[in-house]
C-alpha cells in the first residue's frame, strides 16, 4: 500500500531531521585515492628513467650525442645515441631538471637544427593550471564514484554506514495489518491489547503508577503468526514500527553489532511512542555460557541490547517486541524482570482457530456454493497458519489450472492432500504384484482402524503413488478436536501404524520397504509413551528423556543411564511386538474383509471412507460388486 505523501508524519525519517547526505567521507576517500594514485604512477615512470643532471644533458648535447628528446613541463627526457644502439625499444631514458630561467623554446628549437628528434614540445605556460585543473577533474570523478557507493551500501557514508542499523520504518498505513487480519490467535491478541491500550492512553495509567511493560517475547512454532501479529500491534497502536532480525545485528568486525542497537534505540525515542520489533532474537540473544558457544562479537551486541533496554523509561512509549522459536537459548538476563518479562504464546491454533483463519485467507478468494471450511479445519488439525495459507493458495492455483472461475471444496481436499503426500506421479507403473501388496497394506491400516475403538475415522484410501514417495496412503480424519490422548487410544494407533506390514505378512509371508515409515511413527510414539507418557509396566511414571526445541522438531533426548536407555529399548520393542501380534490377529479373523476390500481398491484405486464403512457394516451378503461403482 503506498503512503500518504500528504502526511509529514509518513515522510519522516526515523533518526528526525537530518542532512541528505554526508559528503565529507566520500570526498577524503576520493583525495586519498587520487594522491595514493599519483604516488605510485609517479614512482612507477621515476623506475623507467636513470636521473641525470643539467651538465650531463649539456655535455651530451655539446658533443651530438643526443638521440631523442621530449621536453615536458617539469622535466627532460633524453637518450643518447649509444644507449639508442644498446636499447631499440627505447626502454631505458635519462631524465633531469629544467634550466633555471632557460627558454625551452629556443632549446628545442636548438635540438631541431642539430638533427635531433623533439618528440614532444610541453612549454606552455600554463602547465600548471593544466595540471592543477587534471587534479581536480580526478578528484571529483572519484568523489562521485564514491558518493555513488556509499549510497548503495545503506549509509551516510563508507565507513559510517556499518554502524548504522538496517531497521526498517513501518506506519499504519504502509503496513496495512490490524487485528482482524491475524485469527487463531485471541489469547495472543488479549496479552497484546493491554499493550496498544498503554499506547493510545498512558495517562490512564500512569496516574495510578503503573508501568508499560518494557518487552513482550512472542513464543511459538515456525508459521503461527508472531510477526504478523507484531505489525497487527503496530497498525493497531498507530506508532511508528521498527522492524529488525537478530542476525542484522551480527558481524564479522566487533562491535558493529552494539553500534547499531545504539543506533536503533536511538532512532526509536526520537519518534517515540513506538514499537520495536527484532524477529529470530536467539541470534543475537543466544545464552552467553559455553553450552552453545558464543563469540564476543555476539556478547558485546546482547549487552548493549540490555543496557539500551534498561536506559529508557516505559513512560516514553517505547516497546520492544520480540519473537523466537527456541526459548530455551535465550540468556537469562534478558528475560529478567524489567526486560522481556512478558511471555506471549503464539500456539498452533485450535478447530475454531484453524476455521477463522481460512475464512482470512479465502476473503479474496472466489469460493464456490459447495465449499464447506469446517470440513477443512479439521482435516489439518496441527496446522498453522502459513500452513492454511499455502493450502488456500494452492486451491486457487488449481481452480485455474482446470478452467473453473471459483475454488470449490475438491479443490481444498486436493489441496490438502498434496501438502501431505505431494502431487499424483501419473508416470509411475507399478507391477501387478506391487499394486496388490501396496493394494493390501493400505487396506491393513484402513480395516484395523475401521474396526478397532478409540481409532479416528478414516476418509480416504488411495494406491496411487505421490512425488513424497508414497506409493499409497491411509487418511484419517478427527471427528472432534483432541488435546488429551489416553493410553488405549495410542495402543490403538500403534495397531493401526503397524497394520500394513501386518497385512503384508498375513497374505503374502514377507516383509517389504513400504513400511519403512509406518515403522518408524510407530517406534516413536512408542518410546514417548515409555520414556514421557508413563505408559509402560517396566518403568511406570519414571520420565527417561526431556524434550528440546519443542517449538522446532520437539525432539526428546535421553536424560538417564545408558543401562536405562538400554532398558528402555527393549521396553519400546515389547510394545511394538504387542501391537504388532494385535494387528495380524485382527486380520486373521477378518481376512475375508481384508480380501473383498482390497480386491475393490484395486478396481477404483481410490475409496472413500464411506465405502469403506459399507463393506464393514454391511458384511459380505450386501455388498456393491467393484464393476457397479464408477471411477472417480
Amino acid at each position: 500500500m503506498e503512503p500518504n505523501r500528504g502526511n509529514d508524519q509518513n515522510n519522516k525519517k526515523p533518526g528526525g531531521d537530518r542532512p541528505k547526505g554526508n559528503y565529507f567521507t566520500p570526498l577524503m576517500i576520493a583525495l586519498v585515492l587520487v594522491l595514493v594514485f599519483s604516488w605510485v604512477m609517479n614512482t612507477v615512470e621515476k623506475s623507467q628513467y636513470t636521473e641525470t643532471t643539467w651538465n650531463d644533458f649539456k655535455q651530451a648535447k655539446d658533443a651530438g650525442q643526443l638521440s631523442e628528446v621530449e621536453i615536458r613541463s617539469d622535466r627532460i627526457l633524453y637518450m643518447t645515441k649509444e644507449e639508442t644502439a644498446k636499447d631499440p625499444s627505447r626502454q631505458k631514458a635519462c631524465y633531469t631538471g629544467l634550466p633555471t630561467g632557460g627558454d625551452l623554446q629556443a632549446l628545442a628549437d636548438e635540438l631541431v637544427d642539430m638533427g635531433v628528434t623533439v618528440k614532444e614540445q610541453i612549454v606552455e605556460d600554463n602547465s600548471m593550471i593544466m595540471m592543477i585543473l587534471s587534479y581536480v577533474i580526478m578528484i571529483g570523478g572519484m568523489f562521485l564514484l564514491m558518493n555513488m557507493l556509499t549510497k548503495r551500501m545503506g549509509g551516510d557514508g563508507m565507513m559510517g554506514g556499518f554502524g548504522k542499523s538496517k531497521a526498517k520504518v513501518y506506519m499504519e498505513k504502509q503496513t496495512g495489518v490490524t487485528f482482524k487480519d491475524v485469527a487463531g490467535q485471541d489469547e495472543a491478541k488479549e496479552s497484546l491489547q493491554e499493550i496498544i491500550d498503554f499506547l493510545h492512553n498512558p495517562q490512564k495509567y500512569t496516574a495510578i503508577g503503573a508501568k508499560l511493560p518494557k518487552g513482550a517475547l512472542l513464543v511459538g512454532s515456525p508459521g503461527t503468526g508472531k510477526t504478523l501479529l507484531a505489525k497487527a500491534v503496530a497498525g493497531e497502536a498507530d506508532v511508528p514500527f521498527f522492524s529488525i532480525s537478530g542476525s542484522d545485528f551480527v558481524e564479522m568486525f566487533v562491535g558493529m553489532g552494539a553500534s547499531r542497537v545504539r543506533d536503533l534505540f536511538q532512532q526509536a525515542a526520537k519518534v517515540a511512542p513506538c514499537i520495536i520489533f527484532i524477529d529470530e532474537i536467539d541470534a543475537v540473544g543466544r545464552s552467553r555460557d559455553n553450552r552453545y558457544g558464543s563469540n564476543s562479537e555476539q556478547e558485546q551486541t546482547l549487552n548493549q541490547l540490555l543496557s539500551e533496554i534498561d536506559g529508557f523509561e516505559s513512560s516514553k512509549g517505547i516497546v520492544c517486541l520480540a519473537a523466537t522459536n527456541r526459548p530455551e537459548i535465550l540468556d537469562k538476563a534478558l528475560l529478567r524482570p524489567g526486560r522481556f518479562d512478558r511471555r506471549i504464546i503464539v500456539d498452533r491454533p485450535n478447530l475454531q482457530g484453524r476455521l477463522d483463519t481460512l475464512k482470512v485467507h479465502t476473503r479474496k478468494i472466489r469460493l464456490s456454493e459447495d465449499v464447506d471450511l469446517r470440513k477443512i479445519a479439521q482435516a489439518t488439525a496441527g496446522a498453522v497458519g502459513a500452513d492454511l495459507a499455502n493450502l488456500v493458495n494452492e486451491a486457487a492455483l488449481r481452480a485455474v489450472r482446470h478452467g473453473r472461475q471459483a475454488v470449490n471444496q475438491e479443490d481444498l481436499l486436493v489441496s490438502f492432500e498434496t501438502v501431505i503426500a505431494g502431487t499424483e506421479k501419473k508416470n509411475t507403473v507399478l507391477t501387478d504384484m506391487e499394486k496388490r501388496l501396496v493394494a493390501y497394506h493400505e487396506v491393513g491400516h484402513a480395516l484395523i482402524a475401521a474396526l478397532e475403538k478409540h481409532s479416528q475415522p478414516v476418509s480416504k484410501i488411495t494406491i496411487v503413488p505421490h512425488t513424497s514417495g508414497a506409493l499409497g496412503y491411509t487418511m484419517q480424519m478427527p471427528e472432534e478436536e483432541k488435546f488429551l490422548s489416553t493410553a488405549d487410544e495410542l495402543r490403538t494407533e500403534l495397531r493401526t501404524l503397524v497394520g500394513g506390514r501386518a497385512a503384508e505378512q498375513v497374505v503374502f509371508g514377507i516383509q517389504t520397504t513400504g513400511a519403512a515409515n509406518d515403522i518408524q511413527r510407530a517406534t516413536s510414539l512408542a518410546r514417548n509413551m515409555v520414556t514421557q507418557y508413563g505408559m509402560s509396566e517396566k518403568f511406570g511414571l519414571m520420565s527417561t528423556a526431556s524434550v528440546q526445541n519443542q517449538y522446532l522438531d520437539g525432539q526428546a533426548y535421553m536424560d538417564c543411564a545408558q543401562s536405562t536407555a538400554a532398558e528402555v529399548d527393549e521396553e519400546v520393542k515389547k510394545i511394538l511386538e504387542s501391537a504388532y501380534s494385535d494387528a495380524k490377529r485382527i486380520l486373521t479373523e477378518n481376512r475375508g474383509l481384508l480380501d473383498e476390500i482390497s480386491e475393490f481398491l484395486l478396481v477404483k484405486e481410490t475409496v472413500t471412507g464411506d465405502e469403506l464403512m459399507a463393506y464393514v457394516n454391511a458384511g459380505k451378503n450386501s455388498l456393491p460388486a467393484p464393476e457397479q461403482t464408477t471411477e472417480e
